[in-house]
């Protein structure tokens, strides 16, 4: 079974991205809610989780369970995807407001390939 175009994309962000938390997750910090606990340990889990998905995706034993797991994952970290453009208004740096608006419906893609993944 050969893996779509959109599932080695996502595995490929999910990598990066999760090496990115495990090594900077400071980077990350500023943008989580406030009624997250554990600030530090959920940017941490989140970095252990999309490696682990990212390995997921590529395997097609674990595709499914992988798609539906990334699926949850996208969904969770929503909500910081969202106050980091709310956020956004309050500064005057035109830069970073438009990639804080920008990521929200970037996510979407990335939503539905998960969900592509998880249904085979």
């Amino acid at each position: 079974m050969s893996i779509e175009r959109s599932t080695k994309v996502l595995a490929g962000i999910f990598a990066v991205s999760g090496v990115v938390h495990l090594v900077k997750p400071e980077a990350y910090e500023m943008i989580m809610p406030a009624w997250v606990p554990a600030h530090r340990e959920v940017i941490l889990g989140s970095g252990v989780a999309e490696i682990a998905l990212s390995a997921g995706l590529l395997a097609p034993r674990t595709r499914r369970v992988a798609g539906w797991g990334s699926l949850a994952l996208l969904l969770g970290v929503y909500p910081a995807n969202v106050k980091m453009a709310t956020d956004s208004l309050a500064t005057k740096n035109t830069g970073f407001k438009v990639i804080a608006f920008a990521r929200l419906p970037l996510q979407w893609p990335m939503i539905r390939s998960a969900l592509k993944a998880a249904r085979g």
